[in-house]
């Protein structure tokens, strides 16, 4: 009987790191469990437990949240294991300085206050985030203790991105023809080699309604945030102001394209962009290194889940 109360619900083990338990009374309690509700209740109202994509959402970001925990039990154990943990006076200091700042962003209390529920949390609860935040970090620093960038690295990156250093974001005007097949776009091809306006046999063909009676215009594109389909981009910008290409395949279909005008900047220096490169590098660099590690971790420990437990 005691397991359908409600504090034996709360109380119930909806996964297990090792020795120690996560409950759904700790779930529910967490400040990402509360900013998600309040996010639902904005987007469905609060009546959102009667709209099934809610109640959809709810639960697959529910599970998501449940996964972050199991992980970060697992790295403050890992923490006291390898003696990461800051003393409590370190923690006291570094808490304390920590949400001070956060707190100074604000003109009044009340202000403070009302950011913090919005956001799931009390002024204690922040403060028990805080503390999480600096073990956490402490132990992926110390996984990615040894994590380096060379300087090859660096230029090889930088050599194989280009477009990502101009001075100003190269740009492209671009049409094109889409049809079903493979077939069809040499067809489309033939027409044009033959002198056909390209723009007219657009209107006539092209199965794309976003652009077919703009002759296929797409308008002025920047090269490195286009939203184009990286295949389509790829063959525009190898073409020269004028030129059209071969039948081009990408998830849409089969496309026939036009390079009608294009604007390239000069590249920026090495020395320009280096720090920027190189902070990219290492930031992706540790983050494989911590995932890894993870995986590792969680491969080596006895975890348990308990999906009943959760709804």
């Amino acid at each position: 009987m005691i397991a359908k109360t409600q504090q034996g619900i709360l109380n119930s083990t909806v996964a297990q790191v090792n020795n120690e338990k996560i409950t759904r009374g700790q779930l529910e309690d967490s400040w990402q469990m509360k900013s998600l509700i309040s996010q639902i209740k904005q987007q469905y109202g609060n009546n959102y437990t009667s709209n099934d994509q809610a109640i959809q959402a709810l639960k697959q970001q529910k599970q998501t949240i449940l996964d972050q925990m199991v992980t970060e039990t697992l790295f403050l154990q890992k923490g006291k294991e390898l003696k990461l943990i800051p003393s409590d006076s370190e923690l006291q200091s570094e808490v304390t300085k920590q949400y001070d700042s956060a707190k100074s962003q604000y003109k009044t209390d009340a202000e403070w206050k009302t950011a913090l529920s919005q956001n799931g949390f009390t002024e204690q609860s922040l403060k028990d985030e805080i503390k999480r935040e600096i073990t956490l970090n402490k132990v992926s620093d110390y996984i990615t203790k040894n994590v380096k960038v060379t300087d090859k690295q660096i230029q090889d990156y930088y050599n194989a991105n280009q477009t990502q250093f101009t001075t100003q974001p190269n740009k492209i005007h671009l049409a094109h023809i889409l049809v079903k097949t493979e077939d069809e776009a040499k067809q489309v091809k033939a027409r044009i080699d033959k002198g056909e306006d390209f723009a007219k046999v657009a209107k006539e063909v092209s199965t794309d309604t976003g652009s077919k009676d703009n002759g296929g215009d797409l308008g002025d594109v920047e090269e490195a945030n286009s939203g184009l389909d990286p295949t389509f981009l790829k063959a525009g910008m190898a073409l020269k102001p004028g030129e059209v290409s071969q039948p081009v395949q990408t998830q849409f279909g089969w496309h026939v394209i036009k390079c009608i005008t294009k604007t390239e900047y000069p590249v920026k220096k090495l020395d320009e962009v280096k720090s920027d490169i190189q902070n990219n590098l290492l930031n992706t660099a540790k983050q494989s290194e911590v995932q890894k590690t993870t995986d590792t971790w969680k491969k080596a420990a006895k975890i348990k889940q308990y999906p009943n437990n959760i709804e």
